[in-house]
């Protein structure tokens, strides 16, 4: 059952996030093209200043998504219903609460955004922002219980809907009205929508939880341990806005708001392959905490390594990809003009990597409830990010704040991921954990090296065909290195065994029929 809720998350994730990425890149192009690139860079800080306020969110989702995991196998209905009515309180709170701060910080949004040459009302263009990111939070709650019920791919179809809904009525708004602010109001109404829509299916699906009201009141051993998770969980949100928030802050800043939107073209198409292959990995999240509410460590460790080589071969994948096709296909998609120095590239591509590598260490931690034990670690991290960001920044330019990410992500590499994943959960030791992290970041590094050098040998003045053949040479050459040194490792073979088997099922099935 784990195993087929998995695959079937997984393999929806990847096909509706395709089609979502794909219209998404349509709409850059024509918002790009239309409004230019000082629109762009003000989309993009005013996104990241937003998702800095997702701090208020404080874990919640994460904690109830862990509680739910029990009662859910033991299908004890008033318990779910209780922690459900304990969520819906909490976000009702939380959307009022990023409102007022979000109103608080608009007094300040001229410092921060700088001289701009456009002519729009910054602060109307702020709180319509404001107003979209306190609708994610309204009506969102029982999203939460479908993922905990292994059911992510209701979630996938029907966030790629919405995706599809908004890009296509933005295109229309930008090509006929060139208005801004109709362009995030249709944002906001389309976030509203998708909400609505899955708490609809929610009933539907589970009727009882319809029956939620103010009786369905908590115990107080799940209330304490929810409060505790949460208090070790806000560190771990506080850290994870700064240092995911801060950059295009430190960028317009420092380099101005042009570089934002220059930067952000990169950051759209990295933020695309991040969604549609982290899904591969994060759709397992509540298989994975059914599976570490049994005591077998080997069994444990055993799926984390098929997972890891899984997120590692993915990993190398897209990001070598990246590496290699993102400057010809932006100066196809936008324009050459906007592209930024290859050796920014290779920085971003690195952080990538780094940040792709994380998925199945943070899945089997968040499952397992791990938040207390390295509350602090998180602060250590944004703390480190934005000094070396500036610091980098100043000596190397746009490639420094990158740097300093990287540099800041040590804090997890060195500490919390062996120490309280690969020790805490597998009982394995720190020299394993170092043998076999440097030597995927070091087959990485190789196959990057390799693909790239051997694009190089064949460049052509037409760019789309440029794009051709770099992409043919990326479908080649990582996956070819990946099959050569992993032919007879353990994971490959059990991969290319359940590859063989569902094969052979659908070949069965396609007889019969």
């Amino acid at each position: 059952m784990r195993t087929n809720n998995s695959i079937k998350n997984s393999i929806t994730a990847f096909v509706t996030n395709m089609f979502s990425c794909l219209i998404a890149f349509i709409a850059q192009a024509f918002f790009v093209r239309i409004l230019g690139a000082e629109y762009l860079g003000l989309n993009g800080l005013f996104t990241n200043i937003l998702t800095m306020l997702s701090f208020f969110e404080l874990g919640i989702g994460s904690a109830i998504v862990y509680n739910l995991y029990k009662p859910i196998a033991d299908n004890d209905e008033q318990k779910i219903k209780s922690l459900m009515f304990f969520y819906k309180k909490a976000y009702n709170f939380i959307a009022l609460a990023v409102f007022v701060v979000g109103l608080a910080i608009t007094p300040f949004i001229k410092f921060i955004v700088g001289e701009i040459t456009i002519d729009i009302n910054i602060y109307l263009v702020y709180i319509l922002f404001l107003l979209s990111t306190v609708s994610s939070y309204i009506v969102v709650y029982k999203r939460s219980f479908i993922i905990a019920n292994q059911q992510n791919y209701i979630i996938n179809l029907i966030h790629m809907s919405y995706l599809i809904l908004l890009n296509v009525f933005q295109i229309i708004i930008i090509y006929f009205t060139k208005n801004f602010y109709l362009y995030l109001v249709i944002k906001i109404l389309c976030q509203l929508l998708e909400n609505i829509f899955i708490n609809i299916i929610a009933n539907k699906k589970y009727p009882y939880l319809k029956a939620i009201s103010s009786k369905n009141r908590l115990d107080n051993k799940t209330e304490k341990d929810i409060y505790s998770r949460v208090k070790a969980l806000i560190l771990h949100k506080v850290a994870g806005v700064l240092v995911n928030g801060t950059d295009n802050i430190i960028i317009s800043y420092f380099l101005g708001i042009v570089t934002v939107g220059l930067y952000s073209n990169y950051l759209i198409i990295t933020n695309a392959v991040n969604t549609i292959f982290n899904q591969v990995i994060t759709s397992a999240t509540a298989s994975v905490g059914n599976l570490l509410i049994e005591d077998d460590y080997k069994k444990r460790f055993d799926i984390f390594k098929k997972m890891r080589f899984v997120n590692f071969w993915i990993s190398t994948f897209t990001s070598v990809s990246i590496l290699v096709i993102i400057q010809p296909f932006i100066s196809i998609w936008l324009g050459s003009e906007y592209l930024i120095a290859f050796g920014v590239v290779c920085v971003i591509v690195f952080n990538f990597f780094q940040k792709m590598q994380r998925n199945t260490y943070a899945t089997f931690k968040d499952s397992a409830g791990i938040w207390k034990e390295d509350k602090f670690v998180p602060l250590v991290e944004a703390s480190l990010n934005i000094i070396f960001s500036i610091l980098c920044l100043k000596i190397f330019g746009l490639a420094g704040v990158f740097l300093g990410t990287i540099i800041s992500g040590l804090a997890l590499w060195c500490y919390s991921y062996p120490k309280f994943v690969y020790k805490n959960l597998f009982k394995r030791s720190y020299m394993n954990y170092a043998k076999e992290t440097l030597g995927y970041i070091s087959i990485f590094i190789l196959i990057a090296v390799s693909t790239y050098s051997f694009s190089t040998l064949f460049v052509v003045e037409n760019l789309l065909l440029q794009l051709v053949i770099n992409t043919s040479i990326c479908i080649l050459i990582p996956n070819f290195i990946l099959l050569i040194l992993f032919w007879k490792n353990d994971n490959m073979i059990y991969f290319k065994e359940l590859f063989f088997k569902i094969l052979n099922k659908l070949s069965s099935k396609v007889k019969k029929a």
